[in-house]
C-alpha cells in the first residue's frame, strides 16, 4: 500500500509538472498556419474582423510563403482574454515572431491591423522585413480633431459600458447601419457584420477605445524597412493629411485604390493583389 502511494503521489506530481511547465505559451491571438515558403508573411486582421478576412489573400500567396493568419482574442466569436490593450496585443504579436522563431516575417495587416503592424515595425525594427499597412492611418482621431493628444492612462470604462448595455438588437442594428460606410461589396455585409456581432462586448469597447487614442505619428519614424501603404479610394481627396501623417515614415510607398471602400481586399480585388503581389516579389 506505501508503494502505491508513493507512486500516486510521483504520478500526480509528473503531472502538474507537466501542467505548469509543459503548457504553451499564450499570445493574445489564435493563429493559422498554412504554406510552406521560405519567407513568412503574417495577416493581422481589422477591429472586430476574422482572420478569414484574408482567406483570398493567402490563398494566392500560400504556394509560395509561409502564412500566419491571426484572429485576435475577443473578435469573431474567439474566446476574450483578460487586459486586451493595442499595447498587450502589439508585444503579443511581436513576442509570437520571437517565440516561434519567424526570420524577418512580413506583416500584412488592415485597419488597426494595419495600425498594429506600424507599431510592431517601430517598436522591434529589426525583427520585420516589410509592412503592407492595408487602409490604416497612425492616428485615425486626428482626422477629425487636427488637434488631437493621445491620453495617457486613457478611461475606456463608459465606452465598454456603453457597448455591454446594449441589447443584441441594438448592438446588431448599429454593426448593420455602420458596415455600408466601410464595405461597398454587398455579398460580404451580413459575414462582416457577423463577426462583429460574434465579438465580445468587453473587448469591443476597450480596443474601440483604446484604437482611437493611438497616435503612432512620431514612432513611425523608427521604421527601417519598405513599407507599402495600401488607401481606399476616397482617400485621394485627402492625401495632404493622408500622407501627412505618414510624413516621418521615410520608406512608404503610397498607392490609392481605384475603387471601393475600407475593405480594400473585397472592393478593389485585382488591383488590391496586384500591389501585393509586386510589393511581395
Amino acid at each position: 500500500m506505501k508503494k502505491y502511494f508513493i507512486l500516486m503521489i510521483a504520478f500526480l506530481f509528473s503531472a502538474l509538472c507537466l501542467n505548469v511547465f509543459g503548457q504553451t505559451k499564450q499570445f493574445p491571438f489564435e493563429v493559422l498556419k498554412t504554406g510552406s515558403g521560405n519567407q513568412s508573411v503574417i495577416f493581422i486582421p481589422g477591429f472586430a474582423s476574422s482572420g478569414d478576412v484574408w482567406n483570398e489573400t493567402r490563398a494566392t500567396f500560400e504556394n509560395k510563403f509561409t502564412c500566419y493568419t491571426l484572429t485576435m482574442a475577443g473578435f469573431a466569436g474567439r474566446k476574450p482574454q483578460p487586459n486586451a490593450s493595442f499595447e498587450n496585443w502589439k508585444n503579443g504579436i511581436a513576442n509570437y515572431i520571437k517565440d516561434s522563431n519567424i526570420e524577418k516575417p512580413i506583416l500584412v495587416g488592415h485597419s488597426m491591423g494595419g495600425a498594429l503592424a506600424l507599431a510592431i515595425a517601430a517598436d522591434y525594427p529589426d525583427l520585420i522585413s516589410k509592412i503592407i499597412v492595408v487602409d490604416a492611418l497612425p492616428c485615425l482621431a486626428a482626422m477629425t480633431d487636427p488637434t488631437f493628444k493621445s491620453k495617457i492612462n486613457n478611461d475606456c470604462s463608459s465606452t465598454v459600458n456603453q457597448m455591454t448595455g446594449m441589447s443584441n438588437d441594438q448592438f446588431y442594428e448599429m454593426q448593420k447601419k455602420t458596415m455600408p460606410s466601410l464595405l461597398a461589396d454587398t455579398s460580404k455585409l451580413d459575414m462582416v457584420v457577423d463577426w462583429s456581432v460574434k465579438s465580445d462586448r468587453n473587448t469591443f469597447g476597450q480596443m474601440y477605445c483604446d484604437f482611437f487614442n493611438i497616435d503612432l505619428r512620431e514612432k513611425v519614424s523608427q521604421i527601417k524597412c519598405p513599407a507599402l501603404i495600401l488607401l481606399e479610394s476616397y482617400f485621394i481627396n485627402l492625401k495632404p493629411a493622408i500622407e501627412g501623417q505618414y510624413k516621418k515614415l521615410k520608406t512608404a510607398n503610397f498607392q490609392y485604390a481605384t475603387s471601393g471602400l475600407h475593405f480594400i481586399m473585397y472592393d478593389d480585388t485585382a488591383w488590391y493583389l496586384g500591389q501585393l503581389s509586386t510589393f511581395l516579389k
